[in-house]
């Protein structure tokens, strides 16, 4: 990778103590280290990173704070090559294993899914594309069916009841963000396809070729270096919101997703099993440096095989609401990738992480707490952040939506900013 960026080190004062922020930066890209130093002082961070890749060139490749690690609880600094689990910051990945089936010839997105898994035709889901799964708009947001505690840890047994499970809504008669189901959905018809597994696919088929630190099932070589996450903990007196009074209701979707499926994001994601589990919307494990890879190598031509279409596919919203059946807010996708989320005028402020502030010819992801990682071809910009502490919101919280705002206000020749 082309770079002419320096080596850039700041140590900061944070609640917790002093921490060591570093990296290497291009000169001219500054206020992307002064935000990302602010988010240690003032916006509650414990360990984290950030990568910007404009025009093929590496431009900031900075980390820090401490983290406690898989094999040890003792807080420790975050290294150069300490990874994370990024939660739906995923699905792009997942995506892109799809999409290469298709650009091959060995899938279409447009047809039913029972056509390579006849099973999954049951209880009127015969008419479920790809491509619904994809862009949320299967019906299949949450399963009804109580599920055992390390059910996101068991592919067959998802697989089995997302085949015999009936539709929340009518397939493709509206957008429900799916968090976990479409990743159990997808990987199944992979490996129907291919015959690997999600996870295998991937790393022979993308992370490898591409030089990624990126895994969906992480292996037993990397657990010393994986970053232990920090759940979030709502202050008391924050004020309702309508997915908070949508738990109350014990059959709504909100409630069926938020207690009916299983541990894994309470306790399996800081656990070897958690982490080894190849959860297709969730589990993926890496650093900023290879999720801006991933979407770095998003373009036409390039070692991935993708033609010029299937790439402008990507930005293009092909499901869309003013009210997301699971987040009940406005929600916009592509074929696997979220797409620009301006609810700063909604009925919630958008510091509570209601917005995904990217340009309108932009494509990419947010992970639960606030990690993402997109692609801007018009800007030819690449950007990923990942972190430990999570954060409010469904979307962006300030402190991942800051360093995309200075990143912009930092590129040369004045690009569309968010």
């Amino acid at each position: 990778m082309a770079t002419n960026a320096a080596p850039w080190s700041r140590t900061v004062e944070t609640a917790e103590g002093l921490v060591s922020v570093s990296g290497r930066l291009v000169p001219g890209f500054e206020a992307v280290a002064q935000a990302f130093c602010d988010n240690f002082t003032g916006g509650a961070e414990a360990g984290a990173a950030v990568h910007a890749q404009v025009r093929g060139r590496e431009v900031v490749s900075l980390h820090g704070g401490r983290v406690a690690s898989a094999t040890d609880k003792r807080p420790r600094p975050w290294h150069d090559d300490t990874v994370c689990v990024i939660f739906s910051a995923t699905k792009p990945a997942t995506a892109l294993c799809l999409h290469l089936l298709a650009v091959r010839g060995l899938v279409d997105l447009d047809a039913p899914v029972a056509e390579i898994w006849p099973a999954f035709a049951a209880q009127g889901k015969d008419r479920i594309t790809l491509r619904m799964v994809l862009d949320h708009s299967a019906g299949l947001p949450v399963l009804s069916e109580p599920l055992k505690p390390d059910c996101l840890c068991d592919h067959a047994y998802m697989a089995d009841r997302l085949a015999a499970a009936t539709p929340v809504f009518a397939p493709g008669s509206a957008t429900a963000y799916h968090p976990v189901t479409g990743g159990f959905i997808l990987a199944e018809v992979l490996q129907r396809i291919d015959g690997r597994s999600l996870g295998r696919f991937f790393a022979e088929e993308i992370a490898d070729p591409l030089g990624l630190e990126f895994w969906i099932g992480l292996p037993d070589a990397v657990e010393e270096r994986v970053a232990q996450i920090r759940h979030f903990i709502p202050q008391k007196g924050g004020g309702s919101t309508p997915f908070g009074e949508a738990l109350r209701d014990p059959g709504s979707p909100q409630s069926l997703f938020f207690f009916n499926h299983g541990d894994w994001m309470s306790k399996g994601v800081n656990t070897r099993a958690g982490r080894s589990a190849e959860i297709g919307a969730a589990s993926g494990v890496t650093n900023a440096r290879s999720l801006a890879a991933l979407f770095e190598a998003m373009q036409p031509d390039g070692v991935l095989g993708l033609d010029a279409e299937t790439v402008a596919s990507f930005a293009q919203a092909t499901s869309a609401t003013h009210r997301d059946g699971m987040l009940l807010q406005p929600t916009r996708f592509g074929p696997g990738f979220m797409l620009r989320m301006d609810n700063r005028g909604g009925p919630r402020h958008a510091s509570r992480g209601d917005s995904f502030l990217i340009p309108p010819h932009a494509f990419g992801h947010v992970g639960a707490g606030g990690s993402f990682g997109f692609r801007d071809p018009v800007a030819d910009l690449s950007m990923a952040y990942t972190m430990t502490q999570m954060g409010p919101g469904f979307l962006l919280n300030p402190r991942g939506q800051t360093l995309i705002d200075a990143a912009y206000r930092c590129i040369p020749a004045g690009p569309s900013r968010p």
